[in-house]
């Protein structure tokens, strides 16, 4: 298996290849010879990624079947049963690297942001769990002069939101964590441009 450091970079010739149109050769064998691997999977990255359809991680990464272990939920939050996946993907594999997946415009932020700002009480209980794992960051937010500046508080809230969930994961998880320090596991952040269909990782939290 490899590093987390190799995994990084592997994404990232992944993108490089997707966002200038190139496919990898690899990746399409794998998806016609998609029998070879049905007995067994061994993942080099996992995905906590946004619902969203705009970006689907093997696409984004131009990786092939059996290569992400990838979970996807509204706003790329962190919830006990997503970091249940994650630590069942790393104690059965033994993958290196976990990759949390945000992207610019996410609606899931933008609903945060539309939610706080109503008197009225929200239509969905499970949306609003959802919510309330993105209320704390985006709270702190609104107290900065970014609250008279809402494109940018939405950039911003994103990102932060995305450095929220990285940091549950670091420090959420005494499994997760403990091989965080022995160096087995690397845990970063990284955000997708819809506009340009760029990855850019966030290595510090």
């Amino acid at each position: 298996m490899i590093t987390g450091i190799e995994a990084i970079e592997r994404l990232k010739e992944g993108n490089q290849r997707f966002f200038t149109g190139v496919r990898s050769v690899d990746t399409m064998i794998k998806q016609i010879h998609r029998a070879d691997i049905s007995g067994d999977q061994a993942p080099f990255a996992i995905i906590l990624g946004c619902s969203d359809a705009r970006v689907p991680a093997e696409i984004v990464f131009d990786q092939g079947l059996g290569d992400l272990f990838v979970i996807r939920v509204a706003g790329n939050v962190v919830a006990p049963s997503l970091v249940g996946s994650i630590e069942f993907a790393v104690e059965q594999f033994g993958t290196p690297l976990v990759v949390v997946l945000g992207h610019s415009m996410c609606g899931a932020v933008k609903a945060t942001l539309d939610e706080m700002g109503k008197t009225t009480d929200p239509r969905s209980s499970n949306v609003l769990s959802i919510v309330n794992r993105i209320r704390p960051t985006i709270k702190i937010l609104q107290l900065t002069e970014l609250r008279d500046d809402p494109d940018q508080l939405l950039k911003t809230a994103i990102r932060a939101n995305i450095l929220a969930s990285t940091n549950h994961l670091r420090h959420g998880s005494e499994m997760l964590e403990q091989l965080v320090l022995e160096q087995a596991l690397t845990i970063v952040g990284a955000e997708y441009s819809l506009e340009t269909g760029k990855v850019e990782f966030i290595t510090d939290v």
